[in-house]
């Protein structure tokens, strides 16, 4: 099972679609994701502290539990070397000019069909709608 970092995320906040999310980890075998999400989880702990929803002493807290779920094993981050780039690169220059696309959601995709997963899950619907041109299906709780 593939999730970007929106749904690693809502792993660890309380938000909708949060108690959805625990259980579709709970029940994944394997948790796959790009080490593009090490930074972006701590983007989104930025986020919160900037706009007040997160006092310091959490921002740590949760930053030290993910890390020991990284080092557990429970996400299972893959590596983003320079050829999967120079893909994802290829992929994005050759997209439809009426595709939205970021490049965080191209590597997350592109990262997702390397490791040979078929499906993705996410929140994001620019995401959701650009994993088809990756050869994938985007799902969402």
């Amino acid at each position: 099972m593939y999730l970007d970092t929106s749904y690693i995320a809502k792993f660890y906040f309380n938000e909708p679609e949060s108690p959805r999310v625990r259980e579709l980890v709970r029940t994944a075998d394997t948790i796959h994701s790009s080490l593009w999400a090490l930074a972006e989880f701590h983007g989104v702990i930025h986020r919160r502290l900037r706009e007040g929803s997160l006092a310091p002493s959490d921002a740590l807290e949760l930053s030290s539990r993910f890390f020991e779920h990284v080092r557990e094993g429970l996400w299972k981050l893959i590596p983003v070397p320079e050829a999967l780039l120079r893909r994802t690169s290829v992929l994005i220059v050759s997209a439809p000019p009426d595709l939205f696309m970021r490049t965080a959601d191209a590597v997350h995709l592109a990262t997702a069909y390397e490791t040979g997963e078929r499906d993705v899950w996410t929140n994001d619907r620019h995401m959701l709608a650009s994993a088809s041109y990756f050869g994938l299906t985007g799902r969402s709780v």
